[in-house]
C-alpha cells in the first residue's frame, strides 16, 4: 500500500518534494515472521529509489539494539520503538515548524544533504535518548557532548557501521538554548580529532541548524541533537537485502503467491527490474567513495569519440 501511494503521489504531483520515513525490517535472516519479506522489501526499494526524493532510513534491528543497550529496556514494545521513530520525525522537522534563518523549508534541507539524486537515503542519530518514564529531572548536556555522540555508531538508527565508507554530508539539528560560539568550537574539536571521514569530491564539513525546543514537550536534557547523514555504508543494508532476495529466488520459494497478482500474471519481470534498480543503487554508493565519482557511469572518452566518428 505504501509503494502504491508513493507511486501515485509522484505521478500526480511530480513537482512536489517527497520525503519518507521508512522502517526497514530486522536484518537477521532468522527473525522475520514474514517468509516473503525479501521479495516485498525489494519491490518497495524500487519505489523508494525511483519515486521518493529523500528517504530517512531506520531499521528494526538498530531500534531494538538502542532500546536494549541505551535505554535499558529488556523487551522493547512496539509502542516504545515507535516512540524512537516519532522522536526522529519530530526532531527532523523542528526547523520547518519553528523556522529560523536557515533550513526553514524542505527543499533547502534536502538540497544540503543530497548532492546526487539517486543517493538520497539518509541515516539518523539522536542523543540523548529517553523514554517517557525517564523524563523527570533536567540533566546538563553540552553542544560538544551531543555532536560527538551523534557520530558514535551506537547512537545511529541503522545497523550498518559508519567505521567503513564515507560521509557524503551531515546536518546536525541542535535543539535547546545554545550559544553559537559553542557550536563553532565543537565543530573545530571534531575536525581536529578527525571523527568523521568524508568523500574526496565534496566539502568535508558538518552543517549545523539551531532550533528551539517545542514548548509542548517536556524533555530531560537542556540540549538535544539529531544527525541526518548521507553515508555510503548504507549501501551495505541494500546489499544484504539483495543477498536475502537472491537466496529465496534461487529456489523459486513462494513465487506462486505473486503469480496470482495481475502484475506478475504473465511474467516476473518486475522482480528483475527491481533487483537491477537496487543493484545500481548499491554500485553508485560504492562509486561515490572514489575521487572520480563525477565521471562514474559515463562511457570512456575513446568510446564517445568512436560514436562521433561513426556519425
Amino acid at each position: 500500500m505504501g509503494s502504491y501511494l508513493l507511486e501515485n503521489l509522484n505521478d500526480h504531483f511530480p513537482k512536489k518534494l517527497i520525503q519518507t520515513y521508512s522502517v526497514f525490517p530486522n536484518q537477521s535472516d532468522f527473525q522475520s515472521d514474514v517468509v516473503v519479506q525479501p521479495y516485498n522489501s525489494l519491490l518497495t526499494m524500487k519505489r523508494l529509489v525511483l519515486n521518493a526524493d529523500s528517504v530517512v532510513v531506520l531499521d528494526n534491528t538498530a531500534l531494538n539494539r538502542i532500546a536494549v543497550e541505551r535505554l535499558r529496556v529488556e523487551n522493547p514494545t512496539v509502542s516504545q520503538l515507535n516512540s524512537l521513530v516519532s522522536t526522529v520525525m519530530a526532531a527532523s522537522t523542528t526547523t520547518l515548524r519553528y523556522p529560523g534563518y536557515m533550513n526553514n523549508d524542505l527543499i533547502g534541507l534536502v538540497a544540503s544533504l543530497i548532492p546526487t539524486p539517486r543517493c538520497h537515503f539518509l541515516m539518523t542519530g539522536y542523543t540523548p535518548l529517553t523514554i517517557d518514564a525517564q523524563v523527570s529531572a533536567v540533566r546538563k548536556t553540552t553542544v560538544l557532548d551531543v555532536m560527538r555522540r551523534l557520530l558514535q555508531p551506537k547512537n545511529i538508527m541503522v545497523s550498518t557501521s559508519t567505521k567503513t565508507g564515507c560521509y557524503i554530508s551531515i546536518l546536525n539539528i541542535i535543539q535547546g538554548d545554545v550559544d553559537p560560539t559553542q557550536v563553532h568550537k565543537s565543530l573545530q574539536r571534531i575536525r581536529e580529532r578527525k571523527l568523521a571521514r568524508f568523500i574526496p569530491w565534496g566539502p568535508a564539513s558538518i552543517q549545523v541548524a539551531l532550533s528551539r525546543k517545542s514548548p509542548y514537550v517536556e524533555t530531560a536534557h537542556k540540549v538535544n541533537g539529531l544527525m541526518l547523514a548521507n553515508h555510503t555504508s548504507i549501501g551495505a543494508l541494500f546489499h544484504k537485502l539483495l543477498l536475502q532476495y537472491d537466496r529465496l529466488k534461487k529456489h523459486g520459494a513462494f513465487i506462486e503467491n505473486y503469480r496470482k497478482e495481475p502484475m506478475f500474471a504473465e511474467n516476473l519481470d518486475e522482480f528483475d527490474s527491481a533487483r537491477e534498480v537496487v543493484q545500481n543503487l548499491v554500485d553508485e554508493y560504492k562509486a561515490s567513495e572514489r575521487a572520480d565519482y563525477a565521471t562514474w557511469g559515463q562511457p570512456p572518452v575513446s568510446t564517445m569519440e568512436d560514436v562521433r566518428m561513426s556519425h
